[in-house]
């Protein structure tokens, strides 16, 4: 089993928060494809890193699947569809082995 994470910006690169619908959409694909998901949008998290000499940082949410196979190219075209909805760079999206207890 997997624990899919997908860290995703509270706001654009202009600071110009995105509307709630763009992640109620999220939770609806990902909850049909998986048959349900968890999202932590109520506490955002601060994401922070270093790029080119500077510290930069984003209040992020996070959704989160269980899997029990990866499919690569899927994800790769659903990360890549979110980076064009959101309008970033890269969007994170990481899959954690489980075991379930």
């Amino acid at each position: 089993m997997h624990l899919v994470q997908i860290l995703l910006p509270l706001a654009d690169n202009k600071g110009r928060r995105f509307d709630g619908a763009s992640y109620g959409r999220i939770r609806t694909e990902l909850s049909e494809r998986f048959g349900g998901i968890t999202s932590f949008t109520r506490a955002p998290a601060e994401g922070m890193w270093r790029e080119g000499g500077h510290t930069t940082h984003d209040d992020i949410v996070v959704f989160e699947v269980m899997a029990r196979e990866i499919d690569h190219a899927w994800w790769e075209r659903y990360r890549a569809e979110l980076e064009r909805r959101f309008d970033q760079e890269t969007i994170v999206v990481r899959a954690i082995r489980v075991e379930m207890l």
